[in-house]
């Protein structure tokens, strides 16, 4: 099970979207994956595999064929670092009746009771003052330890919360409490204990990107340890699988490109620099194109027969409210990876990709589900669709099965991973065959 161990090991060093990429980061250079550097000159070299990080929260890692470009286009398979939760706000500090509360922003959709009476702590970036105004100096940090609680309600002061739920507003009812004052204490608290934390001066602190996340670790659960309970599978789950695959994958073809892109954003909307609506993806293999002196047309070539997965979560069947899905493409734990549709393009795939995943699944007898909303119950959008459309590439839809998609803790099957991470290694590895297509019958 070494699959589960490794994820769960994976999710615990990611708890922000820069810790994402700095565990993804150790993963590539144990397995021989060289450094770039965005925005400089490459020297590639073909059959050699790399890495490079874009904005601190985005990452791309990919493989040259020994034998260049090939028959195999591009192949490459997407997901995301950033998951639901809480970031803190530009001034965080708040006072009420002796409490030091923080403001915090939701980010992303998450269900907000689950986060409730949670410890948590903060982890991303901590940005100084640096030598120039257009050099500060960026600190990656993960405090790892419990600091601050949003406490429940109790029930006597809520009668009807086992009848009619909680009504949660975000601004008044989810500030955390991190600090018990006394009247000596300065108007920034927070800035003061922040900077006691990383041992400097609370007035070299420029700003910060902090995420607020549960600190209680994931786990395997059942009988036989069959599941995995942890936060942010939804879409840790994913990366891992990715990365994995591609490592894992020793493309004996030796052609084309084949990589994996980790953005971020996608939970508000992927409409961001490090997002996948912006121009990144094709940034990338232009930039791949020009240090191994191919030109414009031979990328475009090379997109239009290239293939995109987009590598995200799906909706399992929930055992107490069978009612919710679909009537016929239900996923359950532990059946298989899931193919996703929808007719409203919400996600990427056609018919013809859909087979693709299908006949790579089959060849090598790794199971496989098929996932579609309900027609009165839309699901939430992934990147793929965004994707593909500005590289106007073949590609589908495909991810784990998971239950309390969006909360503080999530559950899927280990074996689910397990085909998941499969099917990502076959896909980078499965060479084309060209043959002669029959002819459709009149």
């Amino acid at each position: 099970m070494y699959v589960v161990s490794d994820l769960l090991s994976f999710i615990a060093q990611s708890p922000s979207a820069f810790h994402v990429v700095k565990a993804s980061e150790d993963m590539l250079h144990s397995a021989g994956f060289l450094p770039l550097m965005w925005g400089k000159p490459w020297q590639l070299e073909r059959g050699k595999c790399y890495y490079v990080k874009v904005f601190g929260s985005a990452m791309f890692a990919f493989r040259v064929g020994k034998s260049g470009r090939g028959k195999r286009g591009i192949r490459m398979a997407a997901a995301h670092t950033d998951f639901p939760g809480f970031r803190v706000k530009p001034i965080a500090s708040m006072k009420e009746d002796g409490y030091g509360l923080l403001n915090v922003e939701p980010y992303g959709g998450l269900i907000l009771s689950s986060f409730l009476d949670r410890p948590m702590s903060l982890a991303g970036e901590i940005v100084l003052r640096g030598e120039d105004a257009f050099h500060p100096d960026v600190y990656l940090v993960d405090i790892a330890r419990p600091l601050m609680i949003i406490p429940r309600l109790a029930i006597h002061m809520n009668r009807d919360v086992n009848t009619k739920g909680e009504k949660l507003n975000r601004q008044t009812d989810l500030a955390p409490i991190a600090a018990l004052l006394d009247c000596d204490c300065g108007e920034d608290y927070f800035r003061a204990k922040l900077a006691r934390e990383i041992d400097r001066k609370p007035e070299e602190i420029l700003s910060y990107d902090l995420t607020a996340y549960p600190v209680a670790a994931g786990c395997t659960l059942g009988f036989d340890g069959e599941m995995i309970a942890s936060p942010r599978l939804d879409n840790l789950a994913s990366v891992r699988a990715a990365l994995d695959g591609l490592i894992d994958s020793n493309n004996a073809s030796g052609d084309g490109i084949d990589v994996v892109a980790l953005f971020d954003n996608e939970e508000i909307g992927s409409r961001t620099k490090a997002g996948a609506s912006s121009g990144l993806a094709r940034e990338l293999l232009e930039a791949i194109y020009r240090a191994l002196s191919l030109d414009a047309d031979d990328l475009a070539e090379d997109i239009a027969r290239g293939f995109l997965i987009s590598v995200d979560a799906a909706h399992a069947l929930h055992p107490s409210h069978a009612e919710k899905a679909d009537p016929t493409n239900r996923p359950r734990l532990g059946r298989g990876f899931v193919i996703k549709e929808a007719a409203s393009g919400a996600y990427v795939g056609d018919a013809t990709s859909a087979a693709v995943v299908r006949s790579i699944a089959d060849d090598a007898k790794i199971p496989y589900q098929y996932f579609a909303n309900r027609n009165d119950i839309p699901g939430g959008a992934t990147l793929g669709s965004m994707l593909s459309a500005s590289l106007v590439m073949r590609g589908q839809d495909i991810g784990v099965p998971i239950l309390s998609m969006h909360s503080a803790r999530e559950t899927m099957a280990a074996a689910d991973q397990e085909s998941l991470t499969r099917f990502i290694t076959s896909f980078f590895a499965s060479e084309e065959k060209k043959k002669d297509r029959p002819k459709a019958k009149k």
